[in-house]
């Protein structure tokens, strides 16, 4: 008989007990594994994100975070601070871009582009990885990629420089593509002062949240305002495509001053000429009368219907970041319908908004969906993603687009626009002064949407839409025409490089 199968005192044999050590042992470590499993693979998401967990944190921050591109150049750069974490966000002109770039900072995260595309920049998107099932076993970041915009440096500056700090907001866009030339929110902030993570960041933070002129906010896609006059656009284009008007020239049947139906309230002019006048001489002189009526006769339903085409009402725009709906309120009785025809009363708009409405009107009446991201790259720069531009669609009949055309190239040639003239180059436009406030005591805000076409050029290459809050003149000086329409010529001129 062996030593292993020799019966000990107790009578069993030592061979059973080394069995059932073993199986416990087994039993432990299987034990063990599945505890590793439910660990790292069924609760990994839960520990990931548990605010005590700084391991995810430290990672993010040890590499350089990839660029935004604007024409080629980055506008964006990483500091190596020798900390833990160790990589803080660096910017370019700061300020110029900050309501396309947003912040990426250690303590208050991302905003507007750094938060949109923040995979592609932190390198954890999978489409960076060029062996992603080896990425998931090492868990291993790959370099931040960078991301390519659609925007145009000069444009950009020319809509900085023409808002001068003053509080407003211009967006620029390409009619026949729907890229985004220029978004630019005045006043600004530098989104350097937010990068880090120290008492400096949090104080800065504290600063621009509490400063009343609200630098931090995007007025170009996250501020709605009255629009005003530039409504007429739209009002214009559901009077031509119900057929309500079917000859520019002929006059209308427009009371001065216009009761508003159903009340005792007048509708005036800031002009004369008004009464009767034709559509073409009341888009031209901006006539309040001639289209709160217009809008009157066109009907709510026919207005909503071409306002929405347009943009409004659509809570689903992004450019890739979420842009604030445009409104034009649906229930409203005739009073009401006079008011939001001329841009009052419920209506708002953003001014990408607005933009898109002239970039429609250039581009015979076809709306192509914003974008403002051109491609994302690897860090060597092989593209990863292509351009964000969507399928456009027709939003009215293109002989109304046309007839639309001539009425804003008039307002330029000879109306309230002229300031907005480019020499060689046909320009439309159409200016605007929104009353807002309480009994409408508030400084009005001066608008301008326009396009612009060189000589040389098969179609138009820019629409821009500007709105200046707090117009450095006298209130009755104020208008779309003298405090818009520069900024907009010179945006345009940035873009047709003259």
């Amino acid at each position: 008989m062996s030593d292993y199968d020799r019966i000990p005192e107790g009578g069993r044999p030592m061979g059973r007990y080394i069995r059932h050590a073993c199986g416990f042992c087994a039993l432990l470590l299987a034990a063990l594994l599945a505890n590793a499993a439910r660990v790292q693979v069924v609760q990994s998401g839960e520990y990931d994100g548990n605010p005590a967990n700084r391991r995810a944190t430290i990672a993010r921050y040890q590499q350089p975070r990839g660029n935004i591109l604007v024409d080629g150049a980055p506008v964006t750069g990483s500091v190596d601070t020798g900390e833990q974490l160790r990589f803080e966000r660096a910017y370019t002109d700061g300020p110029l871009y900050a309501p396309v770039t947003g912040f990426s900072s250690q303590t208050y995260g991302t905003a507007f582009l750094e938060h949109a595309e923040d995979g592609v920049l932190s390198g954890t998107d999978p489409m960076l990885a060029p062996l992603p099932l080896w990425g998931d076993v090492t868990r291993a970041p790959d370099r931040g990629g960078d991301v390519v915009t659609t925007l145009s440096r000069r444009a950009q500056e020319a809509a900085y420089r023409g808002l001068a700090g003053r509080k407003g907001a211009v967006a620029a866009v390409e009619p026949a593509t729907g890229r985004v030339l220029a978004l630019v929110s005045s006043p600004s902030y530098d989104p350097a002062e937010l990068s880090g993570n120290n008492e400096a960041v949090s104080a800065a933070w504290a600063r621009l949240n509490h400063d009343p002129e609200k630098p931090m906010l995007n007025r170009a896609v996250r501020q709605t305002y009255p629009p005003g006059s530039t409504f007429k656009v739209v009002t214009a284009a559901a009077a031509l495509d119900a057929g309500v008007v079917t000859d520019l020239d002929a006059r209308t049947d427009s009371p001065d001053p216009y009761r508003l139906p159903g009340t005792t309230t007048r509708l005036t002019n800031e002009g004369d000429g008004c009464r009767d006048a034709s559509v073409r001489d009341a888009f031209q002189w901006s006539c309040n009368t001639v289209f709160a009526k217009l809008g009157v006769d066109v009907g709510v339903r026919d207005m909503a219907t071409t306002a929405q085409a347009f943009g409004f009402n659509d809570t689903g725009l992004r450019i890739p970041f979420a842009v604030s709906p445009s409104t034009f309120d649906t229930r409203v009785d005739r009073a009401q319908l006079a008011l939001s025809s001329i841009g009052q009363y419920n209506t708002r708009a953003t001014p990408l908004q607005m933009a898109m409405v002239a970039a429609a009107v250039a581009d015979g009446g076809r709306l192509r969906p914003p974008y403002l991201v051109e491609r994302t790259t690897r860090h060597g720069g092989e593209t990863v993603t292509g351009s964000g531009a969507r399928p456009g669609r027709q939003v009215m009949r293109p002989d109304t687009a046309a007839r639309l055309k001539e009425l804003m190239a008039g307002v330029v040639e000879e109306g309230t626009g002229t300031n907005a003239a480019i020499p060689g180059a046909l320009v439309g436009g159409k200016t605007g002064t929104a009353q807002h406030g309480v009994g409408n005591a508030g400084v009005p805000y001066a608008w301008f949407v326009s396009w612009a076409q060189a000589e040389d050029a098969p179609e138009p290459q820019v629409a821009v839409a500007v709105v200046v809050e707090d117009a450095s003149a006298d209130r009755g000086e104020i208008s779309g025409g003298g405090d818009a329409a520069p900024i907009a010529r010179d945006v345009m001129r940035a873009v047709l490089g003259r």
